[in-house]
């Protein structure tokens, strides 16, 4: 049976924690370190969870530091207009 070794998103995770999410990007990094390490000793379905694991704890990385950039912003613009207003 010969089997593709999964995506392990090693890279991803490692810049979604530089430039994203810290918390998000570690655990991407854990579960990417274990992809090629379970593909190596024959567990694939086991690799091919933490794949998916890696995936999903990059993309929820850079997704919560889009959502993180667009309050800040909104925010920013918001002291603004108060700024502007004479309100603040």
């Amino acid at each position: 049976m010969n089997q593709n070794r999964p995506k392990n998103y090693l890279i991803e995770s490692i810049l979604v924690t530089i430039f994203c999410c810290l918390p998000f990007g570690i655990a991407g990094i854990v579960f990417a370190a274990e992809v090629n390490t379970k593909f190596n000793l024959g567990d694939y379905e086991g690799a091919l969870k933490s794949s998916r694991e890696a995936q999903k704890w990059m993309t929820w990385g850079i997704i919560s530091s889009l959502i993180i950039g667009l309050l800040y912003i909104i925010f920013v613009f918001a002291l603004g207009g108060l700024a502007l207003m004479g309100d603040f």
